[in-house]
């Protein structure tokens, strides 16, 4: 399975288009539309093109993420908002949590509360809720109930 332009559109909109380096609320460097820099690349400046060619390289390494780690079927919106999650989220969280526990005993329902409701889902920067994020998992949400 593969991202669809849709979930690729949401990604886009919630990272943002960042032409410089910046450092993100969790504190990487970062550029284009969230792609992590090492602290050496802090003075890059990048283009629309290639920020879209970073994005699409990281998403291949989210997709392996979801594809060594889910065990059951996804639906489009259901795989679209697992990469948007994962690429956000990071590897180490999805693979330990227990949204994924849920996921992979096919229930889908408790999966996405714990994955994107305001009380359970990856909603917090260091501890602080963020509405930022719980607006992105609230979108992810709308993606994993389509179809």
């Amino acid at each position: 399975m593969h991202i669809s332009l849709k979930g690729l559109a949401l990604i886009k909109k919630y990272e943002g288009f960042k032409p410089e380096a910046y450092y993100c609320p969790a504190g990487y460097l970062s550029i284009g539309y969230g792609h992590r820099l090492d602290t050496s690349q802090k003075h890059s400046l990048i283009t629309m093109s290639d920020a879209h060619k970073f994005l699409v390289f990281d998403l291949s390494y989210a997709a392996l993420v979801i594809d060594k780690y889910v065990k059951v079927s996804l639906k489009q919106g259901q795989y679209d908002a697992l990469c948007s999650l994962v690429y956000n989220w990071g590897s180490a969280g999805f693979s330990k949590s227990q949204g994924l526990k849920y996921l992979n005993q096919s229930n889908y329902s408790q999966a996405a509360e714990e994955f994107f409701s305001r009380k359970q889902g990856v909603v917090n920067i260091k501890g602080v809720f963020c509405q930022g994020l719980y607006n992105r998992r609230q979108a992810e949400l709308e993606l994993w109930n389509e179809n």
